[in-house]
């Protein structure tokens, strides 16, 4: 059985994080991606963060499966050559250089169409065109000015960064949507495209419920948020679901930072949900009763289903809950995700085996196609692919190494 992008090749010129996530995702569907890596170093998450001395770090091989690498001189006139067979060979090339790299190498947009008028050229830029356009932006930056650390945190703390990499990884699959749209299209028109994401617009599409609240301010104080003062933005709530249905993370049992259920309350879940926590008094309390009588005392009800969470695991707890339809949640910790046996046998966590490091562990494909199953096949060395490609390319084994001896590749 095929994948889906069988025969559609991705020259990645991405590196660090935003434009590798993105062309990983198109390596599971089945892309052949070429990562172009400058001959000395590659890619500078190879050697930042590393755990083993002179191997890969898990910062590139986690961002960089199923992909082969090919080391090419840009500076160099053969290498340049190279490139431009690459590019007449590609059906998408992607980067995520600051503006005007690439055109600084040689290979304006006008001039990458003259070579391959069918090519799809995609990139990732911290904002888009106006006056921040050439200004640096990294997962934080694009955080901050994206509207997720403004409404992140509790209302008497500092603005906060979210652990999920929202600003990177988020902008990749943002990215990804493009591509694929602008594949599709060109089987219609023949022609390719630029394709562009900010990470800063990505991020903000991400915020867009604190947007529609944003507007809602005008119309009074926000009854779904936990806080006593309005101001004339959206502040910050804490654990707050913030949506239709209030929610918090509630203690469970045990010491540990992670001991937290996030549960949300339904109307209809009410009165079991009441009779659990041993309070059947409230199921049907007029006090208690419809969700507009429970908004303005929420902290009172999650100090209720505290004391009972309280007396149980947080998968005890989950179990409980469950059986009630209450939605819930435990908080889990990295160490219990990467051990989680369920993740691992759904393919959501995979090991996979590395020559240099071994085994290690990483994230499987989120997307589950039918006809389409992913295999996480292991990072590229640096370069390791080189001559290979170079052959597709019509060089021969001695044009290779004479590449090499002049540092071409």
């Amino acid at each position: 059985m095929g994948k889906a992008l069988d025969g559609v090749r991705v020259l990645d010129m991405t590196h660090v994080q935003s434009g590798p996530s993105a062309t990983q995702m198109l390596a599971w569907l089945g892309a052949d991606v070429i990562k172009l890596e400058t001959p000395k170093g590659g890619d500078i998450t190879r050697s930042q963060l590393r755990d083993i001395p002179d191997v890969d770090s898990l910062y590139f091989t986690m961002l960089n499966c199923n992909k082969r690498s090919v080391t090419v001189n840009m500076k160099s006139e053969d290498g340049q050559e190279i490139f431009s067979r690459l590019v007449a060979r590609s059906d998408v090339l992607v980067e995520n250089f600051g503006p005007g790299v690439v055109d600084r190498f040689g290979f304006s947009w006008e001039r990458l169409q003259e070579i391959n008028p069918g090519l799809i050229y995609a990139s990732i830029k911290g904002f888009g065109p106006g006056k921040y356009f050439d200004f640096k932006a990294y997962e934080i930056i694009a955080q901050a000015m994206g509207g997720a650390m403004a409404t992140t945190g509790f209302e008497d703390g500092p603005p906060t960064a979210t652990g999920a990499q929202i600003g990177d990884s988020g902008t990749g699959i943002h990215l990804v949507a493009a591509i694929l749209a602008a594949l599709l299209q060109r089987t219609n028109t023949g022609r390719g495209q630029r394709v562009e994401v900010a990470m800063q617009a990505a991020v903000l599409n991400l915020c867009r419920v604190k947007l529609r609240d944003q507007q809602r301010l005008s119309h009074g104080p926000l009854h779904e948020y936990p806080n006593e003062h309005f101001g004339d933005e959206v502040p910050r709530a804490g654990n707050a679901s913030g949506g239709g249905q209030p929610g918090w993370a509630v203690r469970t049992k045990g010491d540990g930072p992670n001991d937290y259920l996030y549960v949300i309350i339904q109307p209809a879940v009410w009165a079991p949900l009441a009779r659990l926590i041993g309070r059947p008094d409230l199921a049907e309390h007029p006090d208690w009763d419809s969700p507009e009588d429970r908004l303005p005392k929420l902290d009172k009800v999650f100090a209720l289903i505290e004391d009972w969470s309280q007396r149980h695991s947080k998968f005890e707890a989950m179990e409980a809950l469950n059986s009630i339809n209450v939605p819930c949640g435990p908080v889990l910790g990295t160490k219990e995700l990467i051990e989680d046996q369920n993740l691992t046998e759904l393919g959501t966590i995979v090991s996979v085996e590395h020559p240099e490091r071994g085994s290690f562990k990483t994230v499987g494909s989120p997307l589950r196609l039918s006809d389409s199953p992913v295999d996480i096949e292991r990072p590229p060395l640096l370069g390791e692919h080189t001559q290979q490609i170079c052959m597709e390319l019509g060089y021969s084994p001695e044009e290779v190494e004479q590449f090499r001896s002049a540092g071409v590749v």
